[in-house]
């Protein structure tokens, strides 16, 4: 009996209670709450519907606990209910009840944990996005794991997800990046504002290599040369160090072709059209403050070009435009007035405010020996995906990077996140995994085969345990989904492999020598088996290995 089955049965159960008694079952709430207790001694769950309910439908919440907890009694799959406190209810579930778990995990495999609870939604996921005049640093480093891990997590409840990258190939940060490589193949240093590092002078010899006539060209065709190739060999680094992190993109949108395509002048066509976009002191402004923003914005500015709101203004509509009922934008912690900024560009264009949603990430620092790592040693003043990569690995990386809510600012310690320790949350997982493995090698050689025939045999606190915590795993990712914080899967993994561990160290899973196996061994093999499968899952929605060996 999962949690969800639990919830239903309590919602039913409550319904008729509050019928049998003359009371309107419509005082229950849409979804009810079904929690495991922090003390064991209270029961394997325990809700608060009794307490919700109680005084809306008439009742002493209290009273109606007691109504409820006499007809759960009588259940099946339930051992035993009673109230606590003001009118909270505990519950037992049979062993049996409880193994169902475990038979269902088997059953479903790679499935388990799916649902279709955002079946129908078609969202663009929008992460990284870093200019392409230089290498990601750590902050985008940060984006490319969790975007990637939630692209993944809204697919396991139905969504089709679209991951798209915005490549921001316009405006003046893109000619000070072909400043900086032209002084570099000059043999100078970077202009003032220009980007210094060696990966600048590598891509200025690499464009002198495709062009060797570059720098004898008049000044316009010369900055279009080196405007071309370099930016094009920026972004096939940019691609090459997220596919390696295993961050791969479905799109990608240059922010030039906005312009180029005729897509910005259709935009602001349409803001004329609906009286949203002024003039004033030669500029061409956005009414954003009629829609929630703090101030109006420029759209066209008085020497004609356009601002920078003007490439984001067509590139939600032509989102919107490609069928996208929901646009996730995931920017950098100095992009708190994106927020108003674009939602305000959402209902100028007629559109719905909702179909916007930003998140922003916070800070990430990294710690070698308690002490701030400042510099990269090749783009010369961030730290990169690059250098991250090179310190910890990939996969403690991306652990690391998506473990935290990304409302906090975090600190990556080297030493911790490279050790080879139960301290890194990342090698304790995995290792829960490899042991996992290890174990279905060790029973094949003994002719041993998981059996969910005998599940009530899986009656230890330790056992049951366990198996509650493989039932969390669908109201994990239902949750961490609606939240966007794929940090839940995270903690939940290491929840479950100590839950694991402590399972393992404290029972003989295996026969000992020539001891016949049993009902027991079986059903011990069934639950390290959908232990192995629920635990390969998670890892797989962050995007990190499940190793069979260690």
């Amino acid at each position: 009996m999962t949690p969800s089955d639990l919830a239903e049965l309590l919602r039913g159960t409550a319904a008729a209670v509050l019928t049998e008694h003359g009371l309107d079952p419509a005082a229950l709430p849409a979804e009810v709450t079904v929690e495991r207790p922090r003390n064991p001694a209270h029961g394997d769950y325990a809700t608060n519907l009794a307490l919700q309910v109680g005084k809306k439908a008439g009742t002493n919440p209290r009273e109606f606990a007691g109504w409820l907890a006499t007809a759960l009694a009588h259940a099946d799959g339930i051992a035993a209910a009673d109230v606590a406190g003001p009118g909270f209810v505990n519950l037992r579930i049979e062993t049996a009840a409880q193994g169902l778990i475990v038979a269902n995990v088997i059953a479903a495999g790679v499935e388990y944990g799916r649902s279709g609870h955002l079946d129908g939604r078609n969202i663009n996921l929008e992460f990284v996005s870093a200019n392409p005049t230089g290498p990601i640093h750590i902050g985008g480093t940060r984006w490319a794991a969790v975007g990637d891990a939630l692209g993944r997590l809204l697919a396991t409840q139905g969504a089709t997800v679209v991951r798209e990258y915005y490549f921001n190939d316009h405006g003046a940060q893109i000619d000070r990046f072909v400043d900086s490589l032209i002084a570099a193949a000059n043999g100078e240093p970077a202009p003032e504002n220009g980007y210094a590092g060696a990966y600048v002078v590598d891509i200025a010899r690499q464009v002198l290599a495709q062009a060797p006539d570059a720098m004898s060209l008049p000044d316009a065709e010369r900055r279009e040369t080196f405007r071309g190739i370099g930016v094009d060999l920026m972004f096939t680094h940019i691609k090459a160090s997220l596919h390696e992190f295993g961050t791969d993109f479905d799109v990608f949108t240059h922010e030039d072709s906005m312009h180029t395509s005729g897509r910005v002048d259709q935009a602001i066509a349409k803001l004329r059209q609906t009286g949203a976009i002024y003039d004033k002191d030669g500029a061409t402004w956005l009414r954003t403050t009629e829609f929630g923003d703090d101030k109006d914005r420029v759209v066209i500015k008085s020497d004609d070009e356009p601002a920078y709101i003007a490439a984001d203004l067509a590139y939600y509509l032509d989102k919107r435009q490609r069928g996208f009922d929901l646009c996730i934008y995931m920017l950098g912690a100095d992009h708190h007035g994106y927020i108003a900024r674009l939602k305000a560009a959402a209902a100028a264009l007629g559109e719905d405010p909702a179909t916007v949603e930003v998140l922003i990430g916070q800070m990430v620092n990294l710690l070698r020996d308690g002490q701030p790592v400042k510099m990269s040693k090749r783009a010369g003043t961030v730290i990169t995906l690059d250098d991250l990569v090179e310190a910890i690995g990939t996969d403690a990386a991306r652990y690391a990077l998506i473990r935290s809510s990304v409302d906090s600012p975090i600190d990556i310690d080297l030493a911790l996140w490279s050790s080879a320790s139960a301290e890194n949350p990342v090698y304790y997982v995995q290792y829960a995994h490899a042991r996992l493995c290890a174990l279905a090698r060790n029973a094949a050689e003994l002719g041993l085969t998981p059996d969910v025939a005998h599940l009530a045999e899986l009656g230890h606190e330790r056992e049951g345990a366990l198996i509650r915590t493989l039932g969390e795993f669908p109201r994990v990712l239902q949750s961490a989904a609606a939240l966007r914080e794929p940090h839940r899967v995270c903690r939940y993994l290491e929840d479950l492999a100590g839950d694991y561990h402590r399972f393992y160290d404290a029972h003989r899973v295996l026969p000992r020598g020539d001891e016949p196996a049993n009902d027991l061994h079986r059903a011990r093999l069934a639950l390290c088996a959908a232990t192995r499968q629920v635990t390969a899952n998670g890892l797989r929605i962050l995007g990190i290995s499940a190793p069979e060996r260690m």
